[in-house]
C-alpha cells in the first residue's frame, strides 16, 4: 500500500467488500488456499497496474525528454 492511497478514496472495482473472506478465527492456523477465481482476479489486477504504469512511464518520458536541438541559425 502507498502512502496516498491512504487520504485518497479507492478506486471502484479494485475492491469487493463482499469478495473479503480474510477474517479468520483465532483457531484457524491454517493459510488459507487461493481460488482460481482468486487467482484469475489477481492476475487482472496486475495487468491493469502493469498498462497503468507503462502509460504513466510514456507520459513521464515524455514530460522529461531533452529538448530537441536547433539548427545553425542562417
Amino acid at each position: 500500500m502507498h502512502l496516498f492511497e491512504m487520504y485518497t478514496p479507492p478506486v471502484q472495482g479494485y475492491q469487493d467488500p463482499a469478495n473479503d473472506n480474510s477474517v479468520q478465527k483465532w483457531t484457524e492456523t491454517r493459510k488459507t488456499k487461493l481460488t482460481l477465481r482468486q487467482l484469475r482476479k489477481l492476475r487482472k489486477m496486475l495487468d491493469v497496474r502493469n498498462y497503468e504504469y507503462a502509460k504513466n512511464l510514456k507520459k513521464v518520458r515524455t514530460q522529461y525528454k531533452p529538448a530537441p536541438a536547433e539548427g545553425p541559425a542562417l
